[in-house]
């Protein structure tokens, strides 16, 4: 579990699983450029883009020589698995997300989140909290068979606890001193 010399890695989980602050720390790290698919899908008020000018986004976004892309969206998940060269995958489980989002929500109360879309203030509703409680059973089925698909170049990284993002980024952080 490295990371070296990988110039596009897309970073995937659960709501409040910690990929945005991840995503952030591993930029830090590493010099690439940070992209938090949030900002670019919501809308002021948090309007949806519809899905066809989603995928032209993303796409646009994943021709880049070199990003972190911080997101979920398992619908744009086949244009991203094929432009990147590692996925990390936090595979945490659902009480740990779910209390990611709380904590979240609470310490969001004065400030925007830094991966938030302008004119969308943190917010806690029941239908993310039922996206974050199934998403085990729902989306991450989806998320397995896009890893499965990716071309064999991909490296590949699960993380299934908050200790093993403190081990991956610190052996990121030994190598880059």
């Amino acid at each position: 579990m490295t990371l070296e010399d990988r110039q596009r890695i897309m970073v995937i989980g659960s709501g409040g699983a910690g990929k945005s602050t991840f995503a952030r720390q591993l930029a830090a790290l590493t010099g690439l450029p940070v992209i938090h698919l949030d900002r670019h899908y919501w809308r002021p008020g948090w309007e949806r883009t519809p899905t066809e000018e989603w995928n032209g986004i993303v796409q646009a976004l994943a021709v880049g020589a070199s990003w972190i892309i911080d997101g979920n969206y398992t619908n744009s998940l086949p244009l991203r698995v094929q432009r990147c060269d590692a996925i990390v995958f936090f595979d945490f489980p659902r009480f740990v997300c779910l209390s990611g989002v709380i904590r979240r929500r609470l310490s969001a109360r004065t400030a925007s989140r830094p991966d938030a879309a302008p004119g969308c203030p943190e917010r806690l509703d029941l239908g993310f909290l039922k996206w974050v409680w199934s998403y085990n059973a729902q989306s991450r089925p989806r998320v397995l068979a896009a890893i499965h698909a990716a071309p064999l170049h991909v490296e590949t990284i699960t993380l299934r606890n908050r200790d093993d993002v403190r081990t991956l980024l610190g052996a990121i952080r030994a190598r880059a001193v």
